[in-house]
Order: C-alpha cells, then structure tokens, then sequence
C-alpha cells in the first residue's frame, strides 16, 4: 500500500530547501526526502560561501540567466530573514599584458549577464583597496559577497514549515516507478515507506542522476551522467590579509585557486578542481600545500605557506568534463515525457547564489505541467 502525497522534493541541499519553499508557499503540500541525517550535508556546506556576481558565465546559459536576479534575491532574503552575510565585494586580478588584455571583454560578458556596477581598476588602484595585493590590474566587483550557508538553509527551511512543508531525514529514496497518475517512491531509512506523489523534483545534486535511474519510466537517455568535481581548501591560520574576495581570472570549469574568508575573518584558499571518480571522498591531500601556496603568490606575494593548513573539500555535480563550461539544467516533461517529474541536474556553482532564482524557475516549470 503506498500513502498518496501531492509534492515531494528528493535532497535538502540549499536548492532542494529553496524549491520545496517555492512549492510550499504557492499552495503546495511538500515532504522533502532527505539521505542524510541532516539538511545540507554535502555540496551545499562544502563550498566558498560565496555570493557571486554573475561575471564570468556564458551568456544566454541557465547560469547566466539566474545569477543577476539569484544574487539580488538572495540579499534580500539574507536581510529579511537575518541571515548573516556582508556584501565584502570582490577583485578578479589580472598579472601580465594577456591577463590585463583579457579584463575587457571578461567585464563586457559579465554586462551582457546583466552585471552593471564593475570597474576596471589599474594595479596601483588595486593595491591602495588591498596593500598586500600584488597585480597589473583588477576587475572591482562591489556586489560580490558571503553568506552563512548553515544560516540560509535553516531560515529556508523554517518557511517551509510555516507554509505547511515536512521534512523527512534519513529517508532516502530508494527506487521508484512511473504511474499513470503519479510516481510511486520506495523511501527506505528506520521507516521504510512507499508514497505516490503527484509531482517528484529531483535535486538531489551529487545523486540525481542516480536518483533519476532508480525510477523505472524516466528514459535513461533524458539522464546525464554527472561528472565529479572536487575541490579542495587550505584554512590560513595568520591574520586574514585581504577584507575582499581576490580571485584570479576564471577558465571554462574553475573559477582558480582564490582568496576568500568566512563571516569570522577566517581566510582560506580555494578551491583548486580534479575530477574524480567517487562523490564521496572528502579526503584533503596536505601535498596540495606547496601548490596551493604557489597559485595564490602571484597576487599574495608575501604569502607564508607555512600558515597553510589542510581545512576541507566540496565535490561538485558537474554537466560537463575537465576543460568545458557546464551550465545547469531543468529536465522537464517536454524532454523526458513524463509528466509528473522534473530533474534538477549540474546545479553546481553558482548554486548557492542562484537557489531562490533556481527555485522560481523550477516553480514557472511546475506551473506549466
């Protein structure tokens, strides 16, 4: 016997938790199901805490298309809502001729994302805003930010439990199968149950795609395989350098090594990208050290790698291998032809600065199916 439910979000990650307020708050009765024995455990607590500006994404992207109206939205939730977080602004440095040469047309593709308050400032400028900077010239992001990731899903969380939504911990979605009039999931956990939703959003992040595979009746040629992306952060134990973000200039799957800290004034650096096989193993190689110190030279010169310590690792749910520029992607009914899922897949970074923007638009989906 399976209980008949209308809404179920599969993941509690920051996306799944802003998409089942989204549902929630429209009218729907949400349960998110979650593996874990806590919401936000993996990709959504293992990242830079960053709020991004929306510079460095192609243009007509999903990517693209959300980061402007995710970053405001996020702000304004962060504000509403007493979220700590400081829009601390960010550099993007620029060391030699070809990087300053790039600059331009960088700060051109973020204006056509809609970005509208970035200045190219020379080195000079650069370093009166930061001392211990060293770089030929900077792109000045003022919008650029931090949050307290914890804090942002405990305050998305408790609006959906004003709105009526329920989440389930430890219940992990096991298999599923199609019905002609909903989809039916096996839950398992100390509670096994089976329930048939009318509507199934899968944002399951690091296991979608496996998710998705487990439902008998979603074409398995509508699911990407997912490609891991692990990055890895080095915690500086001295007095944080920097009040800003330094980042230097991004390429098509990483935005570099680059400096950032926490809302306590902890500096770190971070992430660097390899792409591994197991979307498990937080594992932090202390070799990476001399590497990672090496990288951040180039605009911390006076960096003191023995400060260095191995800190954490976020793997990211990647659409697109080493070397190539992934985007998010909404797997709707028009694709895979069923007509009460939809898949949330790749929703890596700008995830955290985009979860409201990728929640309305998962909620403009549903509406229309």
């Amino acid at each position: 016997m399976s209980d008949r439910v209308d809404a179920v979000v599969i993941g509690a990650g920051v996306i799944g938790l802003a998409t089942a307020r989204a549902l929630a708050q429209a009218g729907r009765d949400v349960i998110i199901l979650e593996k874990n024995n806590a919401f936000g455990e993996e990709t959504s607590s293992r990242n830079s805490e960053v709020i991004h500006a929306g510079i460095q994404y192609k243009p007509g992207g999903m990517r693209a298309r959300l980061a402007v109206p995710g970053r405001d939205a996020l702000y304004e939730f962060c504000r509403s809502h007493h979220v700590n977080h400081r829009r601390c602004g960010k550099l993007l440095v620029a060391i030699g001729e070809k990087e300053v040469a790039g600059l331009l047309p960088l700060k051109a593709n973020a204006e056509r994302n809609g970005v509208d308050d970035l200045e190219i400032i020379d080195g000079h400028a650069a370093q009166k805003l930061e001392p211990g900077l060293a770089c030929d010239a900077a792109i000045r992001s003022p919008s650029s930010g931090i949050v307290d990731s914890h804090g942002l899903m405990l305050a998305l969380l408790g609006d959906i439990e004003d709105a009526g939504g329920v989440l389930a911990l430890a219940a992990p979605v096991i298999s599923g199968r199609v019905l002609t009039n909903g989809i039916e999931l096996s839950v398992g956990g100390k509670e096994p149950m089976n329930l048939t939703a009318d509507l199934v959003i899968n944002c399951a992040g690091l296991w979608s795609d496996r998710v998705a595979r487990s439902i008998a009746g979603i074409p398995d040629k509508t699911i990407p395989t997912l490609h891991y992306g692990k990055g890895q952060y080095f915690t500086y134990s001295g007095r944080a350098p920097f009040s800003r973000l330094i980042y230097p200039l991004p390429s098509p799957d990483s935005q570099g090594v680059h400096y950032t800290c926490d809302l306590g004034g902890q500096g770190k650096l971070g992430p660097d990208i390899s792409f591994v096989d197991s979307n498990t193993n937080y594992d932090v190689d202390p070799d990476r050290r001399d590497s990672f110190a090496a990288a951040a030279r180039r605009f911390w010169p006076d960096l003191d790698a023995t400060k260095l310590q191995p800190g954490y690792a976020g793997i990211r749910p990647k659409l697109k291998g080493p070397g190539e520029e992934g985007d998010f992607l909404f797997s709707d009914p028009s694709q895979h032809g069923v007509a009460n899922y939809l898949g949330l897949y790749g929703i890596e970074s700008p995830g955290l600065t985009t979860c409201l923007a990728v929640a309305d638009h998962a909620l403009s989906i549903v509406k229309q199916m």
